[in-house]
């Protein structure tokens, strides 16, 4: 989810098993539950890798987060307070840390994490659980993104959430939630 692992890159039970100090079983049941979430793929040999998305896949799931995502922050914004709002800002300080780091898994933590933070106000479990199952699938490739994009500053479209929340805002929350998450997406897909 993080982009700690780069596309296409293979995994074995005993490494994950190893990394994460656990024995085969847990880390049998752990791929099988991300292979199903589309975290992961598992070839017809039984190799399991991290996935390598298509043009068409990368659009699919960009779409569905602008489905999802949009409509949590519209069910966030009646619960959005001064504290949310702060600490929004605070996050999109340490995505500016992030950026100056070059550090691209800290900026994709640091950004989901600001995405989480607003939607857990929307009080929609059900929705946020789909958001995430669509961040699992992109992790890999948000890393790919990441190093195209070049960032040299938080995004844009973090500073216009925060302007359409502290202002109650619903429509400019919407198509900034939209921007944020199709833009960078769409750099991909082309």
């Amino acid at each position: 989810m993080h982009g700690e692992v780069d596309p296409g890159v293979a995994m074995t039970l005993r490494g994950i098993g190893k990394e994460f100090e656990v024995s085969m079983t847990p880390a049998r049941e752990a791929v099988r539950r991300l292979v199903a979430e589309g975290a992961l793929t598992l070839s017809p040999s039984g190799r399991v890798s991290t996935p390598e998305l298509s043009n068409e896949r990368i659009e699919e799931l960009a779409a569905l987060r602008a489905l999802i995502e949009t409509e949590l922050a519209s069910r966030a914004l009646p619960r959005a307070h001064l504290a949310l709002i702060d600490r929004l800002q605070t996050i999109n300080g340490t995505i500016a840390e992030a950026i100056a780091k070059e550090d691209a898994v800290a900026y994709i933590r640091a950004n989901l994490e600001f995405h989480r933070t607003l939607y857990l106000r929307a009080q929609a479990p059900a929705m946020l659980a789909m958001a995430e199952t669509v961040w699992l699938q992109l992790g890999p490739t948000m890393r790919k993104l990441y190093g195209r994009l070049r960032r040299t500053e938080v995004p844009k479209n973090h500073r216009l959430i925060l302007a359409a929340l502290r202002a109650g805002d619903e429509p400019g929350l919407r198509l900034a939630v939209r921007s944020d998450v199709t833009q960078g997406l769409s750099m991909l897909a082309s």
